[in-house]
């Protein structure tokens, strides 16, 4: 314990030394957060079915989606599979330091800086633009907590099955993009064609961001979502632990 436990700090410094990581984690959400505040008016209305919500609470939700998305899909996977381009893991695995202390090192640090970018997103959004605060704040941190280890669940997957980096890079930021666009932290889906309706309600972020929106806009919390959310989630870790033995 003592070993994961200075293994993790080690990480978290690593962390802050990435830039890539940083900007997709911190900054990323913060600046289209900022220009789609400002892109609609409260009263033009259509935010998902929250017709009365104001776009700084309809978004501010979403956008905590976001923060896990970048976090589960480009920064996790990128240092895990970096780590196993490298061969690190490999001599994790010849040591007496288990391979899995470092991935699971990396995922406690995606949890924290999670919540480091979040608590960050919504204080701007509570001091900026006078969001409100989630009206169901239990029912949001089950969606957060769960969508939360449910990507980096996915991180994990998609760091061992990439071959280096830079692929990883790549597929994650392929992913990330249209689930951001789609999965209502971009347009309002209002009005969104219905085909285009009909790939977001597949999307895992779709899920995530439901399951934070509708208890932080006071519609209660659909169980369905974090239920589809978890079962994602044994399903990556099967993956990650039946493929970590060749990574």
């Amino acid at each position: 314990m003592r070993a994961f436990a200075k293994l993790t700090w080690v990480e978290l410094k690593l962390f802050t030394r990435e830039p890539f990581a940083v900007i997709f984690t911190f900054a990323f959400p913060l600046i289209v957060l900022i220009v789609l505040i400002n892109s609609f008016q409260p009263e033009e209305g259509g935010f998902g079915g929250f017709g009365e919500a104001d776009p700084s609470d309809y978004y501010l939700a979403s956008y905590v989606g976001v923060v896990i998305a970048a976090v589960g899909l480009i920064a996790l996977p990128v240092h895990i599979a970096a780590y196993r381009e490298r061969g690190i893991l490999r001599r994790f695995r010849a040591s007496s330091l288990a391979p899995w202390t470092i991935v699971g090192a990396q995922a406690v640090v995606g949890f924290l800086m999670t919540i480091a970018s979040s608590v960050a997103l919504i204080l701007f959004g509570r001091i900026v633009y006078d969001a409100e605060s989630p009206e169901s704040p239990g029912l949001t941190l089950v969606g957060f907590v769960v969508g939360t280890v449910t990507f980096l669940a996915l991180g994990v997957l998609l760091g061992i099955v990439t071959r280096n980096a830079r692929a990883a890079q790549a597929v994650g930021m392929m992913v990330f993009f249209p689930s951001f666009l789609l999965a209502g932290a971009g347009p309002p889906q209002d009005i969104m064609s219905s085909g285009m309706r009909s790939v977001s309600d597949v999307l895992p972020l779709t899920w995530v961001v439901r399951s934070l929106q509708d208890p932080w806009l006071g519609n209660g919390l659909d169980w369905t979502y974090p239920a589809i959310l978890l079962v994602l989630f044994v399903v990556a870790i099967s993956l990650s632990i039946r493929l970590f033995r060749t990574a």
